[in-house]
């Protein structure tokens, strides 16, 4: 994975413009791109600095935790339906979320989800 560049780099950079010089010669002078230099311009003009943000992580998580309720009201009174009986009723009020979406909110929650079911298939009495 890539690192940003140091934080003196850039501003000595945003420097160099501010001084007069064009992006293309800051970049050439710095050895980064011209976009580099523009960003690291529209950064320190919208939060004040040219600090990088952060980088990697988890980005996608907060949209299905915003209905973390629906997602368990979904697992039914008994919290007993499986992930993808959770995901039919959850689709019937507009919430569409991928099998492996729903996987990864449950262990990020420690929601733990039973494979099997509470009786083996023979043992089950069949129904007349």
């Amino acid at each position: 994975m890539s690192k940003a560049l140091s934080v003196d780099l850039r501003e000595r950079a945003v420097d160099a413009v501010r001084e007069g010089a064009t992006h293309r010669e800051a970049a050439e002078r710095f050895g980064v791109s011209a976009a580099s230099v523009s960003r690291w311009q529209v950064l320190e003009r919208e939060q004040g600095d040219v600090r990088p943000r952060a980088l990697g992580g988890d980005r996608k998580s907060a949209r299905i935790d915003a209905h973390k309720q629906a997602i368990l009201d979904a697992l039914g009174p008994e919290a007993d339906r499986s992930i993808e009986e959770a995901r039919v009723a959850l689709k019937e009020q507009g919430l569409v979320f991928s099998f492996g979406s729903l996987q990864r909110f449950f262990k990020r929650h420690a929601i733990t989800r039973k494979k099997r079911p509470s009786m083996p298939p023979s043992r089950i009495a069949p129904t007349s």
